[in-house]
C-alpha cells in the first residue's frame, strides 16, 4: 500500500474510536466492518474465545450507552433497533479480536487500527500539553487583571474629589453652643 492510502484508513478509523467509561474503544460493528466479516461472526468468535477477552480488553454496552451512541453517530443508526448491546473492544481487544478471526484481511487492518489508536494517543498528549500552557497563561493573566483592577481603583480615588475635613472651631465654647 502507498503512503497516502495508510493515511486515509487510519483516519478514517479515528473517527470510529469513541471514548467510552474512560476507555478510547470501537464498536464491534465497526470493527467487523473493517475486518470484513459480519458483526455477528465476530461476536461469535468472541463466545468461543472468552479468556482472550477480559474486560480490560472488551466490555458490552449498557442500553443508556448504546443509544447515546446511536443518537451521536449516523452510520450506527441501523443498531436502533437491534435487541443486543454492541461490544466495545479496546485497542488490545481489536488486535485479539484480528488473532481469532485469523483472516489476512483481519491481520492486515489490525495494523492500521492500532496506527489509529496510537494517533489518538499522540493527539490527546499534544492537547494536553497546550491545556496546561493555556492554564498557565490565564493565571498569569488573572494576576495581571486584579493588577490592572488596583490601578483603576487608585486613578479614581485621586480623579474624585474629596470632602474637606470639618474643622473645629478654636476658642471657648459655652455649654449651650454646638
Amino acid at each position: 500500500m502507498t503512503r497516502k492510502r495508510m493515511v486515509v484508513e487510519v483516519g478514517a478509523i479515528q473517527q470510529r474510536i469513541f471514548l467510552i467509561r474512560g476507555e478510547k474503544v470501537i464498536v464491534d460493528a465497526d470493527l467487523a466492518e473493517f475486518y470484513g466479516v459480519p458483526t455477528k461472526r465476530l461476536n461469535e468468535q468472541v463466545k468461543r474465545n472468552p479468556g482472550r477477552f477480559p474486560e480490560d480488553f472488551m466490555f458490552q454496552l449498557e442500553q443508556g450507552e448504546k443509544d447515546e451512541l446511536v443518537a451521536k453517530c449516523d452510520h450506527l443508526s441501523r443498531l436502533k433497533y437491534s435487541k443486543a448491546l454492541p461490544h466495545a473492544f479496546t485497542e488490545h481487544g481489536a488486535i485479539m479480536a484480528a488473532s481469532v478471526l485469523s483472516s489476512p484481511r483481519a491481520v492486515e487492518m489490525s495494523v492500521f487500527i492500532v496506527r489509529a489508536f496510537v494517533r489518538i494517543r499522540e493527539v490527546i498528549s499534544e492537547h494536553g500539553e497546550l491545556a496546561r500552557r493555556v492554564a498557565v497563561l490565564e493565571t498569569h493573566l488573572a494576576h495581571h487583571d486584579q493588577n490592572i483592577l488596583d490601578i483603576v481603583k487608585a486613578i479614581r480615588r485621586l480623579m474624585s474629589p474629596e470632602e474637606p475635613p470639618k474643622m473645629q472651631r478654636i476658642g471657648f465654647r459655652a455649654d449651650g453652643e454646638a
